[in-house]
């Protein structure tokens, strides 16, 4: 089997969270599963010392809650740890690493969370999310006390994020309530200085009819503004990309993300294979665990997810759509939604959404390259300024 270049291992260092955002697909946050760090050591001494599971070159180490500035003392326990392991083992890691969070942004610009970055300013990716204009954002992540929205204090930390971050990125999440906001919130967070930005439907089957034409109707008008005022030149937003809305390459047969190949720890020393996979983030279905910090990995449980494929999960027309490619999966939802306790049936809530997208990208790039062809340039030149996204969803 190929390695990969990458093993992603997140730390769900607490399941609490200061908001309550209504499309968030972790069901049951709480402030009593916090990490200690005794556990984190364990699991860090395990992962370390069996190459035979983790023997990819480099690492991405991610912390995750609720919201894990939450446990920022925690994060640069673990990151010391872990730094410092990997240097006395002389580990391959200790010059590969990479550390990363997203967070609400709420403590961004607390001391400790300063501190911290700056310490680590070298391996470190870090995002906020900010779901827009005020009136998008406040539809949605609002604090779990008292409801209100938690816009005004995101936003005033965003000129320090934008200073610090050599790209500043954020997380958009849609769903059917704020679909009217799409267009103007993606060009108010580009107004931030917000440079990138990784946009997705929720997965879950929420939307309504007609909710694939008012998406379309904003994603016109948002190529129409893009292309006017040449923000593809140096921003980007995932929802254009020039990878997706075509079949499916039939001598590729893997995964959408990395369910199995990557590994979730939580605060009681259980492993997953994602961390959708956790009962927190589970309605409907029974966690699934691979193993323990006490007794390993167990290959039989984490076998099946190794086989996830195309041709294994999603059904024939999904596999013959002449669209398919950028249509994007959750491993965890499809395990949630899934008639039985089966990894293996895709849930299909997204088609019409992904259908809407591909028409506008079609649009976006088909406008676009016209364009640059009327001021003279071809298509190799044109393509010298166009920063092109990458059709990765975000959950």
């Amino acid at each position: 089997m190929r390695i990969p270049l990458y093993k992603t291992i997140t730390f769900i260092v607490t399941k609490d969270c200061q908001l309550a955002c209504k499309y968030c697909y972790l069901v049951a946050k709480n402030n009593k599963e916090r990490m200690s760090f005794d556990v984190a050591k364990k699991a860090i001494d395990y992962i370390l010392s069996n190459r035979e599971h983790f023997a990819e070159k480099n690492v991405n180490i991610e912390f995750i809650g609720g919201e894990p500035c939450l446990e920022i003392d925690l994060i640069d326990q673990i990151t010391d740890y872990f730094k410092r392991e990997t240097y006395r083992l002389d580990h391959p890691w200790f010059s590969t690493y990479r550390l990363g969070f997203t967070t609400n942004g709420l403590n961004y610009n607390s001391k400790n969370v300063q501190n911290y970055i700056l310490k680590n300013k070298e391996h470190l990716d870090v995002t906020i999310t900010i779901d827009g204009t005020q009136s998008k954002h406040d539809l949605n992540r609002i604090y779990k006390n008292s409801g209100r929205g938690s816009y005004a204090d995101v936003v005033k930390n965003i000129p320090l994020y934008t200073e610090q971050m050599e790209r500043p990125a954020t997380k958009v999440t849609i769903s059917s309530d704020d679909l009217p906001y799409v267009k103007e919130s993606v060009l108010h967070l580009f107004s931030l200085g917000i440079q990138d930005i990784h946009i997705n439907c929720v997965f879950e089957n929420v939307w309504k009819e007609g909710d694939d034409t008012i998406l379309e109707e904003q994603l016109i008008g948002l190529a129409d503004t893009m292309i006017e005022e040449r923000l593809f030149e140096n921003r980007t937003c995932s929802f254009f990309s020039e990878t997706i809305g075509k079949p499916l390459n039939p001598y590729r047969n893997g995964n959408w993300c990395g369910t199995g190949k990557m590994m979730s720890i939580d605060a009681a020393g259980n492993f997953y294979p994602c961390t959708r996979f956790a009962q927190y983030s589970l309605r409907e279905k029974k966690t699934r665990i691979i193993g323990n910090i006490h007794d390993g990995i167990n290959l039989n449980y984490l076998r099946p997810f190794l086989t996830l494929s195309v041709k294994a999960q999603n059904p024939r027309e999904c596999i013959e759509c002449p669209i398919a490619s950028g249509c994007a999966w959750c491993n965890g939802e499809n395990y949630d939604a899934a008639d039985t306790s089966t990894i293996y049936q895709r849930s299909v809530a997204l088609c019409k959404m992904h259908k809407a997208r591909v028409r506008t990208n079609n649009y976006f790039w088909n406008k676009l390259y016209r364009t640059l062809e009327l001021e003279g340039l071809n298509q190799q030149e044109a393509k010298k300024i166009i920063r092109v996204s990458s059709n990765k969803e975000t959950c």
